[in-house]
């Protein structure tokens, strides 16, 4: 069986940009990315000790429940 290639040529008209007057140039040249996480360590750190604390009651409850 041969591949059939169908490819379709877009052509799209190109209107001239035109560029404002008024562009604000007081950014800096290099925008810091400097996140703050945090709160997502607290999270996780949260996370982790429920996660534990919940293991550690099914493990005392598989005792009991025998």
């Amino acid at each position: 069986m041969a591949n059939s290639n169908n490819k379709r040529s877009v052509t799209t008209a190109s209107a001239p940009i035109t560029t404002s007057a008024h562009v604000k140039t007081n950014r800096p040249a290099v925008a810091e990315f400097n996140p703050d996480y945090t709160y997502v360590k607290k999270d996780l750190a949260k996370i982790g000790i429920m996660a534990g604390s919940f293991i550690t009651i099914l493990v005392i409850l598989s005792f009991f429940l025998r």
